[in-house]
């Protein structure tokens, strides 16, 4: 099987595949993610000290900059839709340790907000991974400039 003709079998189906309110989705997520960003900058010493009580206490506070930096960047390409593939892989080891690792042990069926949201943007990442930026993004005014983006 050739893999170069299979990603693009699958980009193909999904950008025929793709409803507007997708992007609406894929755009506030991106913004959903930027806002975290901010409140990671803002209080970094709170984020690391989520990152103390993980199962990995030895994280360093570059990594606890690495989360505030790739939500604002990442988050910012998403709702632009520009590269957004490749912001999402630079979003999902967050969402993941963010899922497994931050207070496992309160399960999935406590009150913990914060991890009940952490499932859902790693589950829309996931999902954006797989069927891309849709219509409305800077990806596809680039791939068809020639073409109205709008219809």
């Amino acid at each position: 099987m050739n893999l170069t003709h299979d990603m693009h079998r699958v980009e193909r189906w999904a950008d025929t595949h793709h409803p507007m309110w997708l992007d609406f989705l894929r755009i506030g997520l991106g913004i959903f993610l930027m806002v975290k960003g901010f409140m990671f900058i803002q209080d970094t010493q709170a984020l690391f000290s989520i990152m103390n009580k993980s199962q990995f206490p030895w994280v360093s506070m570059g990594l606890a900059h690495y989360v505030a930096f790739a939500h604002l960047v990442g988050g910012l390409l998403i709702a632009l839709g520009l590269i957004t593939r490749i912001a999402i892989l630079f979003q999902l080891p967050i969402l993941l340790g963010a899922v497994f690792f931050i207070n496992p042990e309160r399960g999935f069926y406590s009150e913990n907000t914060e991890l009940w949201s952490s499932v859902v943007v790693l589950f829309l990442l996931i999902f954006f991974l797989v069927f891309g930026s849709g219509r409305f993004s800077v990806d596809q005014l680039i791939r068809k400039p020639d073409k109205d983006w709008l219809y």
